[in-house]
């Protein structure tokens, strides 16, 4: 999962410079772009907690979520550049584009401890397994990472970029199609599965609810479909190609999310998995069987080059993206706008260091590492599922209020898909504050509060706050660019 909007910079002209043909793009070239922003092994043990039901918990998200969001982002991006403050301010409202460009970078707050407790769980199976459901080692290895990612990042080394893409070979391919195999030939040598793989368990077993509940993290999961959307343009033919890249992209995202949780529900029953080591315990358990557990050092540092990676990415993309639209538009208070002299957006950086830190304690006060590891999760989604309900009803909106805009795609059907979208989105947002039924021993007033206090607060409380502050003095870039805003 990686997404991020960040408004592109405008190219300055040259004294002579000539025309340049637009760059193109094979429709596979751009599925492999997409799968590569949102597949990703973290979230295969959440899955494989359900074994075979894992491919309907995958199936059902991408067909009413995943679909709809490619669709419509990119009909979206190719008639209004500048992502998704763009899209909703210019189909809503500025405000509501600001909540939008805000929920994309704060649901980052929660999915840093999610995902540098992955690294932690995983960094455990090279120096003591045990420690792996140790919360006070989980939340010192999330600050100590955490902190050492924003100094890397407040220098502006740009070679940075091109981890996310060496991310998905290195900590999602490689890795992924090892454990598959493995798997196989586990299997294949007449080892019975930990997990029943009959057509009876194709379905979740229905215990209410809570049975639903895993569905809601495979939304967040297949987040980052709007990045490569932006993309659309530069094919030769999109209104036939997007459609064929998408399903595409479709495919080989299943394949990454589906085979992997299913090779670990083979070899480690449900009840003694991890939410946050269940690869390395896959991997751990594979390789000892196999007598080569000397190799199961090298997958834990593969798996965690791929998210440190990916961690340093995010951290310079949307907040980058936020401080561009709040200093044209004095959405901020100028010390969160200030940089450093690396061009770094430093403050605030540091100021979602200080919150993330706090966050991270969490780990060290609940005695259940997945169930913290399961909670951030949600309230990641729940914030983030903000910014794609303001992108639907945008894009409805769009197509009523200016049908004749020019755009290179246009979505079939875009007001059922958009539909679709929407209320699939809604009833995710609901499931997400009942506890899973792994969890039915805890308090589900505590986990409503805890889940609904960080949406409010984080998504909505926020950043109302700072437009009721907002102040003139705070448009930073108002004065050299004064149209920056309408371009953001």
């Amino acid at each position: 999962m990686a997404s991020m909007d960040v408004p592109a910079d405008l190219p300055k002209p040259r004294a002579e410079a000539r025309p340049v043909a637009p760059p193109t793009l094979t429709w596979v070239t751009l599925a492999l772009m997409t799968t590569a922003s949102v597949a990703s092994l973290r979230a295969a043990p959440t899955m494989a907690v359900y074994g075979l039901a894992c491919v309907f918990l995958y199936l059902v998200p991408a067909i009413v979520f995943l679909l709809p969001t490619a669709l419509v982002s990119a009909e979206l991006a190719s008639g209004w550049s500048g992502g998704v403050y763009r899209w909703v301010a210019e189909g809503l409202s500025k405000p509501l584009g600001f909540l939008a460009v805000w929920c994309q970078f704060a649901m980052t707050i929660f999915y840093y401890p999610s995902l540098l407790a992955f690294v932690a769980s995983t960094i455990a199976f090279v120096i003591d397994p045990s420690l792996a459901s140790n919360g006070l080692y989980t939340a010192i290895v999330i600050m100590v990472l955490y902190w050492t990612g924003v100094w890397v990042s407040s220098r502006g080394t740009k070679a940075l970029a091109g981890l996310s893409s060496w991310g998905l070979i290195i900590g999602t391919l490689v890795p992924g199609t090892v454990l598959v195999v493995l798997g196989m030939v586990f299997l294949g040598q007449g080892n019975p599965s930990a997990a029943p793989m009959d057509a009876s368990h194709l379905l979740p077993q229905w215990t209410g609810l809570a049975s639903l509940v895993l569905i809601v993290n495979n939304f967040l999961s297949y987040s980052g479909m709007e990045m490569n959307a932006v993309h659309v343009s530069s094919l030769k033919n999109p209104a036939k190609e997007y459609p064929k890249s998408m399903f595409l992209a479709m495919g080989l995202v299943l394949l990454i999310f589906i085979l992997p949780a299913l090779a670990i529900s083979w070899v480690v029953p449900a009840d003694q998995l991890s939410l946050t080591a269940g690869v390395m315990q896959a991997f751990d358990a594979f390789f000892s069987y196999f007598n080569v557990g000397w190799m199961t050092p090298i997958a834990a540092i593969m798996l965690i080059s791929a998210s440190l990676g990916g961690m340093l990415t995010w951290l310079a993309g949307p907040s980058k993206g936020l401080l561009e639209i709040s200093r044209s538009e004095g959405y901020l208070p100028p010390f969160l706008q200030k940089l450093n002299k690396f061009g770094i957006q430093q403050n605030i950086l540091v100021t979602q260091g200080i919150v993330t830190s706090v966050i991270a304690l969490g780990y060290a006060l609940i005695p259940n590492v997945s169930s913290v590891y399961w909670i951030f999760s949600t309230i990641t989604t729940q914030v983030y599922l903000i910014v794609y309900l303001l992108m639907f009803v945008a894009a409805m909106r769009l197509r009523k209020l200016k049908p004749d805009h020019p755009r290179g795609y246009r979505a079939p059907a875009l007001g059922l898909i958009c539909t679709v979208g929407l209320l699939s989105s809604l009833a995710a947002m609901f499931i997400g504050f009942v506890p899973p039924s792994q969890f039915g021993s805890g308090s589900v007033w505590s986990y409503i509060l805890i889940v609904g206090g960080g949406l409010v607060i984080l998504g909505l409380l926020i950043p109302w706050t700072f437009l009721k502050m907002r102040k003139p003095s705070w448009r930073t870039a108002a004065a050299d660019a004064p149209h920056e805003g309408d371009a953001a």
